[in-house]
């Protein structure tokens, strides 16, 4: 199955080097860490916030786990299929996603993982009665990260630095590595930003 890949498809992969850390730093705002650490899915929030939601694949592809993407559950040389998307509320870039998925998870009623095309992971994997979250871990970049090439290419702004996460969600037991990073400009960084209700 073809993906519809973006113009921004030349960047893939992207890849994502990062300090890696267990608690959020005191210099966080509040409302940055609450999209941090929240446990929920990040489409459905995004979705609330927004009266339009699309997803952007840059690309995908099956490669090895590197060194620095490791953990506990997605060991270093391990097999993967790698998917970097763009999630867009209102046409506004707001979060950067890299899924890291282990040829070894991907099998049984996972298999579909492997063919998302424009779905999100994780509108897939939330409605599964299965899923487990381990541990948030947190992450800052700076305006001369890895992601400064796609920053530029969205026209988003290389004056501040951002912040993203990483987690490993188990659907049937078998992992499957997540990070999402908030793009310069996102809703993340917006105070009352949230809908009312």
């Amino acid at each position: 199955m073809l993906l519809n890949m973006s113009s921004l498809q030349h960047l893939f992969p992207i890849n994502l080097n990062a300090n890696w850390q267990n608690t959020v730093p005191e210099e966080v705002n509040t409302y940055v860490e609450d999209w941090l650490l929240d446990e929920s899915s990040l489409t459905a929030r995004l979705k609330a916030n927004a009266k339009t939601f699309r997803l952007e694949v840059l690309g995908q592809q099956i490669t090895y786990c590197d060194e620095h993407e490791a953990c506990v559950y997605v060991k270093a040389g391990d097999r993967v299929l790698v998917r970097e998307v763009i999630l867009y509320c209102d046409d506004q870039p707001q979060v950067f996603a890299r899924s890291l998925l282990p040829l070894t998870s991907l099998t049984g009623e996972q298999k579909v993982l492997a063919e998302l095309g424009e779905q999100p992971l994780g509108q897939v994997i939330f409605n599964s009665p299965t899923l487990k979250r381990k541990a948030l871990q947190v992450a800052k970049f700076s305006t001369t990260s890895n992601l400064s090439p796609l920053n530029d290419a969205l026209g988003l702004s290389q004056e501040m630095e951002f912040w993203g996460r990483r987690s490993t969600f188990l659907v049937n037991d078998k992992p499957f590595l997540v990070a999402e990073v908030f793009l310069p400009g996102a809703l993340a960084y917006q105070a009352k930003s949230e809908t009312t209700s």
